[in-house]
């Protein structure tokens, strides 16, 4: 219901008059958002970029995969002589995208003891103990999301790269480079990589940092998908120099308190833990870990979204404190979906966030009109915020900023510390 209101309000300020800039309900709107502040056309926040380039745009310009390591999974693929790999491929691609979180013990409980006292309202219902629980297990198997841990073998993994490998990689390849845009001077020297499975994030902050990073630490418990992901470095075979020197592999966690990576990455991994407590342990344990970014991906699908946000939650509000670490996190980037690769994304950040740029973010596609643009903004005390910019009311170097800008870009304006809650019902993402 909410979306459908905001929906037809924008039509609303759609409306505009023959021979007035701006529609009266659109300078009333703007006015409603005294956060975005007045930037004239001798504003130097541009520098020498043009419009189109100017420092909030954070989108990722398409990606392909390092010919060394599409080369080499192609070879895999054709030495392994697998039959019906695309089918194979396509039904792993549909079972990842339609899994649903696993269902946890207490609310298992709950159901079933609300079966239970259906069935004894029920006069026709098995009035025998020992009946009366199968059918009530009964109505919970048909009733209940039956989730089933992945096991990757040698055939498996091959499936999984051939599926994944492209899709992963982009999807970390963005992440990478909203740091790398926003903190060019941030030159990171160990990373490590949660969840593995083929490696690609070592390949793609291998092209992002190569220059700086000097170890790399790849954690996955299953040891098929280690020894696939050190083939891939290695050109196919198992032996030779690694593409990316500096790369070990191992399949638990590290267990001394005092390493830490200044980057810690799990992609697409905690939708592969059986529950909220298991989940919890390794986002802890990775935060422990992380001295600088902790970058979170999964699907770009309501259970990746809110495997995300019970992580951020639980970094934020956590009362937990390192010993070693005692410095608190802040969201750096929120979730983006973009066209090609669906993903929701989280990195959170060891400091203060007064240390990033405190400009707001895009949360929702912008829309274009004459003469005026809507910008819904993720402000950063949390506060959403429905912006109406004009060249006008708020100068062309502004105005036009934020035609060329896109969701999860943020818009180049300064906000101040109490803005008034918008009447937009959605969560905020950042």
């Amino acid at each position: 219901m909410a979306t459908v209101r905001g929906s037809r309000y924008l039509l609303i300020l759609g409306r505009w008059r023959r021979g007035v800039g701006v529609a009266p309900q659109s300078r009333a709107h703007a006015s409603l958002v005294p956060g975005v502040s007045q930037v004239d056309n001798k504003s130097d926040f541009l520098g020498k970029r043009p419009h189109r380039r100017h420092p909030g745009i954070l989108r990722l310009p398409r990606v392909r995969l390092p010919q060394a390591l599409a080369g080499t999974a192609q070879l895999l693929l054709l030495e392994s002589s697998m039959p019906d790999v695309e089918k194979k491929v396509q039904t792993l691609t549909n079972y990842l995208w339609s899994r649903h979180l696993p269902v946890e013990p207490e609310e298992l409980q709950r159901r079933a003891v609300h079966l239970e006292k259906k069935f004894l309202e029920n006069p026709d219902s098995p009035q025998t103990e020992e009946k009366l629980r199968e059918a009530v297990l009964h109505a919970l198997r048909k009733t209940t999301y039956h989730w089933q841990e992945l096991s990757y073998n040698e055939g498996l993994s091959l499936v999984y790269m051939a599926a994944r490998l492209d899709g992963g990689f982009a999807a970390v390849s963005r992440a990478f480079h909203e740091i790398q845009t926003r903190i060019p001077e941030f030159q990171p020297q160990t990373l490590m990589d949660f969840g593995s499975g083929t490696g690609s994030v070592t390949w793609a902050a291998h092209s992002i940092w190569g220059q700086s990073l000097r170890e790399y630490m790849c954690v996955d418990s299953s040891a098929a998908m280690l020894d696939l992901a050190e083939k891939l470095l290695k050109g196919g075979s198992d032996y030779g120099e690694q593409y990316v020197p500096g790369v070990f592999f191992r399949q638990f966690l590290p267990v001394s308190p005092k390493v830490q990576f200044n980057v810690v990455v799990s992609a697409f991994s905690l939708s592969e833990l059986p529950s909220k407590a298991d989940r919890a342990e390794v986002v802890q344990t990775l935060w422990r870990k992380t001295s600088d970014f902790l970058i979170l991906v999964e699907s770009g699908t309501k259970a990746g979204h809110c495997l995300l946000m019970e992580a951020r939650d639980l970094v934020l509000k956590g009362k937990e404190k390192s010993p070693l670490d005692p410095r608190p996190g802040f969201v750096f980037a929120p979730n983006k979906k973009p066209k090609e690769e669906k993903f929701s994304m989280l990195i959170l950040a060891r400091g203060s966030p007064e240390e990033a740029t405190r400009w707001p973010r895009i949360t929702q596609p912008v829309l274009t009109r004459p003469r005026h643009v809507h910008c819904h903004l993720c402000c950063p005390d949390g506060h959403m915020q429905h912006a109406v910019i004009t060249a006008r009311r708020h100068g062309r170097d502004l105005y036009r900023c934020a035609r060329v800008s896109s969701w999860g870009d943020l818009l180049p304006v300064t906000m101040p510390s109490e803005l008034p809650l918008s009447p937009a019902k959605d969560p905020p993402e950042s």
